[in-house]
């Protein structure tokens, strides 16, 4: 922008024209503030449409990679259970030192509000026993164990008179979950090597 003409040297025509430089001069820096925000917003929203990208493919990825370990956990715990149902099933006639004229797995049972699912139960004429089988169980498992006593009773009311016995069958064990066990009475059922080892020396009736 030119220097302004002095005061004293003023005339209508230099002042019209300096009006219309200074105007020029604003126009020019307007235009250039607009286009510096417009290059700013438009890197903004590529920066924000590629986080939004990146989100969404993380996201994408997250779901595929629970969908996978969700696949893995049930796999494992289908193999968990098939185990143990073969090696109960050819051991039946000694198990928990009774005779158990029947083995089932996978019943489910429901009534009003209450609903449960077992994952092994032997039965005979006076006691039936609940296997609750995990792949790898945790200390959490034996208040869900010791639960199914209790429904098993309202569920199945043809054997609310019969002792109940319980276990947990796990591939693997740690000590405080077996200690759980003991305390609450329940029998822990374990792989060791290739057989079946059943530690069932605190068992109870429920």
């Amino acid at each position: 922008m030119n220097n302004l003409t002095p005061f004293s040297q003023a005339t209508p025509e230099s002042v019209w024209a300096e009006l219309q430089e200074i105007q020029r001069y604003l126009k020019e820096l307007h235009a250039e503030n607009d286009r510096y925000l417009k290059e700013k917003f438009a890197e903004t929203d590529r920066q924000m449409k590629e986080t939004d990208r990146q989100m969404k493919e993380t996201d994408r990825r997250m779901k595929e990679l629970q969908k996978t370990l969700g696949g893995m956990a049930n796999s494992h715990g289908s193999f968990a259970e098939e185990y143990f149902f073969n090696s109960f099933e050819d051991n039946e006639q000694n198990f928990f030192g009774e005779h158990f004229d029947e083995i089932r797995k996978h019943i489910y049972g429901k009534k009003k509000n209450i609903e449960d699912e077992y994952d092994i139960v032997l039965y005979n004429g006076v006691s039936v026993v609940i296997i609750e089988v995990k792949y790898k169980a945790h200390k959490g498992d034996v208040d869900k164990v010791l639960k199914k006593a209790e429904t098993f009773r309202i569920l199945f009311s043809d054997y609310k008179d019969f002792k109940i016995y319980l276990g947990l069958a796990s591939m693997v064990f740690y000590p405080e979950l077996e200690q759980e066990c003991i305390n609450q009475g329940i029998a822990i059922i374990k792989q060791v090597g290739d057989n079946v080892i059943i530690n069932d020396a605190h068992l109870r009736v429920f």
